[in-house]
């Protein structure tokens, strides 16, 4: 648990429930599009029964898209193997109140087989092995997510109805940074901040950003296991906490011509046992380590680029001139780069651009790591930095579709090797799947115009299918 409200004990819990304060614990994990799935289990008979045994839910779950339909080519579950279950594991470390539920605690589950073997394919799974071959170089990772979101006058069921046409934003205007601005969304906006403070993330700040209604809230790092165990309750929350005040709140990467939603993701190593700041050195305050461990993230961007963008709504964004990166580069404090670096001593770290707010943030640091780690383990030795305008230098581009995106991973040795085969193919099919479904819905492209579009607000079709598919669900 991050810093802010100490995490909910066993025994606190207890007498929660004892004293009738707490009747449901909602038992939950992250599913492959970023969402909590799982149960509201009576709070007694979690104490009595799941806390000890867990529970089981259909194995499904991690083969169907976003529409809940069963599709075709996941090896994991099938018609053929009989939909059966798995369980899911509470981790004790993830218990929090729910403040924005009446009676109401969460708990965050491990997906594992019947007989006790992780689900690979399980995103907190995939993450737990990468933190696990970090420690056994001796170094633990944290993390943080920027996320931001818009804001619209009316329901979600109202959204919903009026095929997400002529949608009023909270704002009228660019509010980025402007006081006045985030003060007309102010009750939205305190309220999530306090109740994500009682569900014990340790909130940093709010700030307006750049799209009409687009604001931002702003949490400590923590590991990185906790970080993307606290943005999926902080996304679900977000949404059920927008209904309560008649609005409706979306992640969605890309929703018009202006600025999408992104999600930056801040990371860094420490030493494992020393707590070192092994990212700090004497070149230019950089170490060796650092500089490899960029160098692999920059070698390996375009390969695992589907865990940092996996929607086609996803390469929407990427366009020259919107705060969102076409370019595989780096630099120094520089946002037109796909990766940033930022501070120094213990914070010094790198930040990568590519996400969008529709992202699970479960792959996407698995992906980070996996590729920074790539590089310390081959020693690739790091470019420098680029100065000016990552948008107009010669350099490899992020992919501007998701069939590239697609193709690119499915056939990465790199990946295969760091997450596994098995792996690979569960979330190419994930891409083929949602390839498939955008091409039914009658559309031929599956990605970005903008990669060389001419400005951030030339226009872009968003089309009605990605509104429908992302706007509240992702």
């Amino acid at each position: 648990m991050a810093e802010g409200s100490p995490p909910l004990t066993i025994a606190r819990l207890r007498e929660l429930v004892d004293n009738r304060d707490v009747d449901t614990v909602i038992v939950a994990f992250t599913d492959m599009q970023g969402r909590l799935q799982g149960k509201r289990v009576h709070a007694r008979f979690f104490l009595d029964d799941t806390l000890d045994h867990g529970t089981e839910a259909c194995n499904y779950l991690l083969a169907v898209d976003v529409d809940m339909n069963t599709v075709d080519g996941y090896e994991i579950s099938s018609w053929e193997r009989g939909y059966g279950d798995f369980v899911l594991k509470p981790d004790l470390n993830t218990l929090r109140p729910v403040a924005w539920m009446p009676a109401s605690v969460m708990v965050q589950c491990d997906v594992l087989w019947l007989d006790g073997s992780p689900v690979r394919q399980s995103p907190r799974q995939i993450l737990l092995a990468q933190t696990e071959r970090a420690a056994e170089l001796g170094y633990a990772a944290l993390a943080g997510t920027e996320l931001e979101f818009q804001v619209f006058e009316g329901s979600y069921e109202q959204a919903w109805d009026s095929r997400y046409q002529n949608m009023v934003p909270t704002n009228r205007y660019n509010v980025d940074y402007s006081i006045l601005g985030t003060g007309r969304v102010e009750p939205l906006l305190r309220d999530i901040r306090n109740t994500m403070f009682a569900a014990g993330l340790t909130v940093e700040s709010a700030k307006g950003e750049c799209n009409f209604g687009q604001h931002e809230i702003a949490f400590k790092y923590a590991d990185v296991v906790a970080t993307a165990d606290q943005h999926s309750v902080y996304k679900t929350a977000a949404k059920e906490i927008a209904a309560k005040h008649g609005k409706a709140l979306s992640f969605m990467a890309k929703f018009d011509e202006r600025e999408g939603n992104s999600c930056h993701i801040h990371l860094s190593l420490r030493g494992l046992h020393d707590d070192a700041a092994v990212f700090a050195g004497d070149r230019d305050g950089r170490s060796p380590l650092f500089e490899h461990f960029i160098a692999g993230i920059l070698t390996t961007m375009r390969e695992f680029s589907l865990l940092y963008a996996p929607n086609i709504n996803s390469y929407q964004r990427f366009k020259p001139g919107s705060f969102a990166p076409t370019a595989v580069a780096w630099g120094l404090d520089n946002r037109t780069c796909s990766v940033r670096v930022v501070g120094a001593g213990k914070g010094l770290r790198l930040e990568n651009r590519v996400p969008g707010g529709d992202v699970n943030p479960y792959l996407a640091i698995a992906g980070m790591l996996a590729g920074g780690l790539y590089g310390v383990e081959n020693e690739i030795p790091l470019e420098q930095p680029l100065r000016g305008n990552a948008y107009v230098a010669d350099k490899t581009r992020v992919p501007a579709t998701l069939d590239e995106a697609r193709d690119l991973f499915a056939e990465s040795g790199i990946a295969k090797i760091a997450f596994g085969e098995d792996v690979v193919a569960h979330y190419t099919n994930a891409a083929d799947v949602e390839i498939a479904a955008f091409r039914a819905a009658g559309h031929t492209e599956s990605g970005s115009v903008g990669a060389s579009a001419a400005g951030p607000h030339v226009p872009v079709q968003i089309s009605e299918w990605e509104r429908f598919r992302c706007f509240e669900r992702l």
